[in-house]
């Protein structure tokens, strides 16, 4: 079994900054893209960045500049680095991965659990 799990959200003042970080597990043959969603009360998931295996890196306009995607694969792990945040940036924020499982030739699209992130004004 593959499992996502975040970690690093709380609740944190306007200005300040928050790294999130996301661990893939189980029997993996390889991890292709990773990326990072949220999804705020009242309306759809929206796709905060994402980041290949080859470390190119793609930002929603209303992060460039202020968050910062990176990726270990020898610890199947993805970071979110949130600097300046905003109280608009208030939301759950879910780690996404393509992932081919072990004995498969397809890859697979799998979602964490979600991790609450809150900014105060």
């Amino acid at each position: 079994q593959v499992q996502l799990v975040e970690s690093g959200g709380g609740l944190v003042q306007a200005g300040g900054s928050l790294r999130l970080s996301c661990v893939a597990s189980g029997t993996i043959f390889t991890i292709n893209a990773m990326g990072w969603y949220r999804q705020a009360p009242g309306k759809q998931r929206e796709l905060v960045a994402t980041i290949t295996s080859g470390d190119s890196t793609n930002y929603a306009d209303f992060v460039k500049g202020r968050f910062t995607i990176s990726r270990d694969n020898a610890k199947r792990t993805v970071y979110l680095q949130m600097n300046s945040l905003k109280p608009e940036d208030t939301a759950v924020y879910y780690c996404n991965a393509r992932i081919v499982p072990s004995g498969s030739y397809f890859p697979r699209n799998y979602w964490g659990q979600g991790t609450q992130v809150t900014v105060s004004s």
